[in-house]
C-alpha cells in the first residue's frame, strides 16, 4: 500500500476517533459512512470517509513505511 495523503488533521482525527471507538471495525465504519455520504449524493464526505479508510490501514499497519527520524 503506498503512504495515504491525510488532508489535514480532521482526517487524523476521524480515523483515530473510528480506531478508539470501534478497535478493528473503524475501518468497517469508514466504510459505511462512505457508502451513506454516496448514497446520499455527498461526492466530498463519501471522498473523505474512503480517505479515512485508508488512513485506518495505515495506523494500523505495523510495517514501518518511509525513513524513520
Amino acid at each position: 500500500m503506498d503512504a495515504p495523503f491525510i488532508h489535514g488533521r480532521l482526517a487524523l482525527a476521524d480515523a483515530t476517533d473510528l480506531i478508539d471507538r470501534y478497535g478493528e471495525n473503524a475501518a468497517l465504519q469508514a466504510a459505511v459512512r462512505a457508502r451513506s455520504s454516496r448514497d446520499k449524493g455527498n461526492v466530498a464526505r463519501f471522498c473523505h470517509w474512503r480517505q479515512i479508510e485508508r488512513v485506518i490501514a495505515s495506523l494500523s499497519s505495523g510495517e514501518v513505511r518511509g525513513t524513520v527520524h
